[in-house]
């Protein structure tokens, strides 16, 4: 712990899993601690470190560390994230990244912080203990999905009946109001990643590891807050018996950027509201099947819209994989874009009324803090639980009905049309909703009161070891 001007300082390692859902809140947790003048060395590897240097707003405070990733056989040279490999190859990054344990404890032990935040790295509380360094867990998909499955009550095993029937109940004593819940064929998503067992895992499932890593740990903290998730985090304080700390939303700060001109214009020439903007984030690829009934979907509603997305798994380009005659049916109105781009402006933008999203917890967070209005189309496990927690307890979003395959393009348009018809009551209701909990959360020093809690407890955390 350093001493700077006249408050206390410390030191955190930031020890992320390697996606980028995961990466980037740990650096806009560590910008939000850099800011209170904190130093923080972030561990990931080499290509990713330059991917996340422009995101990086204390560079004279952050330090990047670069991780030397084990050669695993089958994971392609080069694969740092799980953006890099197809979601068949995606266990073989786990096991590098469970393989660069001795790496990490050599850093950490050079450089002795104060605190080592981490998620999946299962190993690091007990490591730490024995070291002298607090252990924070940084759960960042919120509250409800973590209160849904991962809790010391469940057990998960993979190809195990009672696993699968056990994951559509909500675990014992959530909080009775929850509207929680998996389907069949959503668990079946749900159990592969918690499932799989590692090389070093001494027969226990990546369920049982991270259980018991939350157990282990100092600190719980989540990239939340109570306005949105209050019951869950109280649930996972009494399963956890000890505190389990919001961060906020931690959303990065935009006000010194600017939407690149050519978007900016084309979606300026749009009524205020009328724009629908469908992304799915860095890790969803579609099948082309997938990717048609959505973009058909789309322009069912007779909507301008902005889709992106990345390219249609075995095509290069989204336009190649487009439905024959799209571009020409929808004319200026619809751009299908491949790449990234700067979703917080467009989700900004007085033109966009309608967001339709995979329910990744970020990009959740991002929207309900603008004024567009949610249709949801979860993917994966966490997203699924979100997706509930939204459009069933808040009541602040659509969910699309999904058959047994996958979205119809006649339920994806019926959706939007909740949302973006002025007369429909139903979606009257979550827009009133929607209105009102935005003011919640945008109220002036709502988020900085989050961080400024957050920091004063991970103080008394060190003050403990005085």
């Amino acid at each position: 712990m350093s001493v700077g001007t006249g408050k206390s300082t410390f030191h955190a390692a930031m020890f992320p899993f390697l996606a980028m859902g995961h990466l980037t809140p740990f650096l806009h947790l560590s910008n939000k601690l850099a800011e209170k003048g904190n130093r923080i060395s972030y561990i990931c590897p080499p290509k990713t470190i330059s991917r996340l240097e422009s995101v990086n707003l204390y560079p004279n405070l952050i330090t990047f560390l670069p991780l030397g990733l084990p050669h695993i056989d089958g994971l392609p040279h080069g694969a740092e994230t799980i953006s890099d490999v197809s979601t068949s190859l995606a266990h073989l990054l786990m096991l590098a990244f469970f393989g660069s344990r001795k790496h990490v404890e050599s850093i950490l032990i050079d450089l002795r912080p104060d605190f080592v935040f981490f998620d999946h790295a299962h190993w690091v509380p007990s490591f730490a203990r024995q070291v002298g360094i607090k252990s924070v867990a940084y759960i960042t998909s919120g509250a409800a999905s973590t209160a849904y499955i991962i809790v010391p009550s469940r057990n998960i095993q993979n190809d195990d009946d009672k696993t699968k029937l056990s994951l559509m109940e909500p675990p014992p004593d959530l909080p009775p109001d929850s509207s929680l819940k998996l389907h069949a064929h959503e668990v079946e998503d749900a159990i592969p990643f918690w499932a799989d067992k590692n090389e070093d895992s001494g027969g226990l499932t990546t369920h049982q590891l991270v259980v018991n890593s939350l157990i282990e740990c100092d600190l719980i903290c989540i990239r939340t807050c109570r306005e949105i998730e209050d019951s869950y985090c109280d649930y996972l304080e009494i399963q956890y018996k000890k505190p389990v700390l919001p961060t906020g939303l931690l959303l990065p700060d935009q006000t010194h950027t600017l939407l690149e001109e050519r978007l900016a214009n084309w979606l300026g020439s749009f009524k205020t509201g009328s724009v629908i903007y469908c992304a799915f984030g860095s890790q969803i690829i579609l099948s082309k099947e997938q990717f048609q009934e959505l973009v058909l979907g789309i322009e069912l509603t007779g909507l301008p819209f902005l889709v992106a997305l990345k390219p249609p798994a075995g095509f290069e380009t989204v336009d190649e994989a487009l439905p024959d005659g799209f571009k020409a049916r929808v004319g200026g109105r619809g751009l299908v874009h491949g790449g990234w781009v700067q979703q917080p402006k467009i989700l900004a933008h007085k033109s966009v009324g309608c967001f339709v999203s995979h329910c990744g917890f970020g990009s959740l967070s991002e929207s309900l803090l603008n004024d567009v209005q949610l249709v949801l189309m979860p993917q994966m496990d966490d997203q699924y639980l979100t997706s509930r927690l939204l459009s069933g307890e808040l009541k602040v979003a659509v969910e699309v009905e999904k058959n047994e395959s996958w979205f119809s393009k006649e339920s994806i348009c019926s959706a939007i049309r909740i949302v973006m018809d002025e007369d429909c009551k139903a979606g009257f209701e979550i827009k009133a909703n929607h209105l009102s909990l935005k003011g919640l959360l945008s109220k002036q020093g709502v988020e900085s009161s989050y961080m400024d809690n957050f920091i004063n407890k991970l103080q008394e955390e060190i003050n403990k070891s005085v």
